[in-house]
């Protein structure tokens, strides 16, 4: 398995080489009022999914804060008190028996 996906690893990055070395021609990218920046296409296509990633972590920031702080509120592990384990035979005196007679009964619906 660690051979398999060293493989693919291999695979990916020839995959992406290729791509690289067959689009090394120039391209433009044409900003507001006139300016513009004229680069190799692998460089355009590489700054626009590199901006995508900062753009899509800068998006996901505030919900990773909030999660961070609503765990930072919850008691830690050591801290909370362990409840004691029910015993088999008070567990099975606890639980109710349920039987048929006790369930809903389900309609069936054709398509």
């Amino acid at each position: 398995m660690k051979y398999l996906l060293w493989l693919l690893k291999a695979a990916i990055f020839f995959t992406l080489f290729a791509f690289a070395l067959n689009n090394q021609h120039d391209a433009t990218v044409y900003f507001f009022f006139g300016t513009y920046w004229r680069a190799p296409l692998v460089l355009v296509v590489l700054a626009a999914f590199a901006g995508g990633l900062v753009v899509g972590a800068l998006g996901m920031l505030p919900g990773w804060w909030k999660h961070r702080a609503a765990a930072a509120q919850l008691p830690s592990a050591s801290e909370a008190p362990t409840p004691a384990a029910p015993t088999a035979a008070s567990a099975s005196a606890a639980a109710p028996s349920i039987t048929a007679t006790d369930l809903p009964a389900v309609r069936q619906h054709g398509l």
